[in-house]
């Protein structure tokens, strides 16, 4: 997601994306470690939106 989207969305709606966004990197790891995934730059983009999230959430507090 853009900085742009998720600026517009609430702090609940906010750590909900982060919940998510870090349970999708969990299973990223896990595949990336069993030679299951194909793409591997999924993993960085999981990492930045995580940045993301936290870093809106941190200008909203």
């Amino acid at each position: 997601m853009k900085a742009a989207e998720l600026r517009k969305l609430t702090a609940e709606e906010l750590k909900t994306k982060l919940v998510e966004q870090q349970q999708e990197l969990f299973n990223l790891r896990f595949r990336h470690a069993t030679a299951q995934l194909e793409n591997t730059s999924s993993m960085g983009d999981a990492r930045r939106t995580i940045a993301r999230i936290q870093t809106i959430l941190k200008e909203k507090e």
